[in-house]
C-alpha cells in the first residue's frame, strides 16, 4: 500500500464529498439553512434567521407584555402544545390548538372565532417553533391580528401569571 496516495486520496475525498453536499442542498426544496439563529437571549432558536414567519412585530418578547395584553380580555391566547402539555398546565382561559391537529381543528376554529379576533399563540418557550407555525397558518387563513408570545408557557409560569 502507497501512504502517499492515501494521503492525497482521503482529504480529496472529503473535499469532494462536502462539495456534493452543499450543490445538493443548494438546490433542494427541502433545504437545510448553513447559518441560523441559536441564541435565545436574541429570540426563538430557529435554523434559517431570514424565515417571514419571524418578522418584526410578530413576536412578543417581554412576558409582562403579554400579561398586559391579558388583562385587557380581548385576546385569545391559544396552545400550540399537545394535550398531554395543555393538560399539565397552562395559561388560564387559553385554547388548545396543537399545530399537529391543525386539519382536524381549524373548521370548528373557523367557526367559533372571527377573523379580526386577537389571537397570541404559545408554546414551550423560545426553543419551540409551533406556536409561530401556528400562527403562520391562522393568518394564512385569514386572521388579521395574530402575535406570537416568544417565551410561552415556561416564561408565563416564571412570572407567576395566572395558569390552570
Amino acid at each position: 500500500m502507497n501512504f502517499s496516495n492515501t494521503y492525497i486520496g482521503v482529504p480529496l475525498l472529503l473535499v469532494v464529498a462536502i462539495l456534493l453536499a452543499l450543490l445538493t442542498n443548494t438546490f433542494s426544496p427541502a433545504k437545510i439553512p448553513l447559518f441560523g439563529q441559536w441564541d435565545d437571549s436574541k429570540g426563538v432558536v430557529r435554523a434559517d434567521p431570514q424565515d417571514e414567519m419571524y418578522r418584526v412585530g410578530f413576536e412578543i418578547d417581554n412576558v409582562e407584555k403579554a400579561k398586559e395584553i391579558y388583562d385587557e380580555g380581548n385576546t385569545i391566547f391559544i396552545d400550540a402544545r399537545d394535550s398531554d402539555a395543555f393538560e399539565e398546565g397552562h395559561i388560564k382561559g387559553a385554547v388548545l390548538f396543537p399545530i399537529g391537529e391543525f386539519d382536524a381543528r381549524i373548521d370548528s376554529f373557523l367557526d367559533r372565532y372571527e377573523l379580526h379576533q386577537n389571537i397570541i399563540t404559545y408554546c414551550s418557550g423560545r426553543s419551540c417553533e409551533d406556536s409561530h407555525h401556528l400562527a403562520q397558518l391562522l393568518t394564512e387563513f385569514g386572521y388579521e391580528n395574530v402575535s406570537v408570545m416568544i417565551d410561552g408557557f415556561p416564561g408565563w409560569v416564571d412570572k407567576g401569571f395566572p395558569v390552570e
